[in-house]
């Protein structure tokens, strides 16, 4: 009797310390799987600016916003480089919901030939 005595509560208190670890993973495992997603919406408007700045001067910004999820667009960043090639580099930050761990941002590039590499047009 004396030893169940002693015994009392202490699957409670391992349960209550092992409750944080078992957070913190599961926060891990939530912030891995949204810096894999904004990468791939990173990636989808690098592409999409690139292929319509190629076709449509002037529009490949736009189009790559116009192509991620909406709550990203505000701060996304899209960069475009002229040239025999348009090359479009997307910046997009990644917020962190894991304690102690800074924001980060991804940036991707992609690059297409120019329909109309002369300035002046057709």
């Amino acid at each position: 009797m004396d030893r169940q005595r002693k015994d009392r509560g202490q699957a409670v208190l391992e349960y209550v310390g092992f409750i944080p670890i078992l957070l913190l993973v599961a926060l891990c495992g939530i912030q891995l799987g949204w810096a894999a997603y904004v990468v791939q919406q990173a990636q989808t408007a690098a592409r999409t600016a690139a292929r319509v700045e190629a076709r449509k001067p002037g529009e490949g910004a736009e189009a790559g916003k116009l192509a991620i999820k909406e709550s990203l667009r505000a701060a996304t960043q899209i960069q475009i480089t002229p040239g025999d090639a348009i090359t479009a580099t997307v910046t997009i930050p990644i917020k962190s919901i894991v304690p102690g761990v800074d924001d980060r941002t991804v940036t991707r590039s992609a690059t297409m030939p120019n329909d109309d590499p002369d300035p002046k047009g057709p």
